[in-house]
């Protein structure tokens, strides 16, 4: 399985979302994750990508969490866990979409 994180610099929860990836991975023992990071540079980039803002994660190449349609470009995406607004997914929500 790859995992891919699409970001951009100017994006402050990259990082984050890397991090729970690489978290939920170690919790299930998915031994056969790849982790990838991918920057995004221009508006250009981004529209030819499926890139829904800043991190999106990919697995296996598709965005395995529905989001309205939005704008391309480079922007911060906003996450809806059941928490509330946040700036990457949950573990948990990762969790359920690399468990399968």
């Amino acid at each position: 399985m790859q995992v891919t994180i699409l970001y951009f610099d100017g994006c402050p929860h990259w990082r984050t979302a890397e991090a729970r990836v690489r978290e939920a991975v170690a919790r299930l023992g998915r031994s056969d994750v790849v982790i990838t990071r991918q920057r995004v540079l221009t508006g250009e980039q981004s529209d030819e990508l499926p890139f829904r803002g800043s991190p999106t994660v990919l697995v296996d190449g598709r965005d395995p969490f529905p989001a309205p349609p939005l704008p391309s470009g480079l922007s911060c995406r906003v996450w809806l866990p059941d928490a509330g607004f946040g700036g990457a997914p949950t573990v948990e929500q990762l969790m359920e979409v690399l468990d399968g």
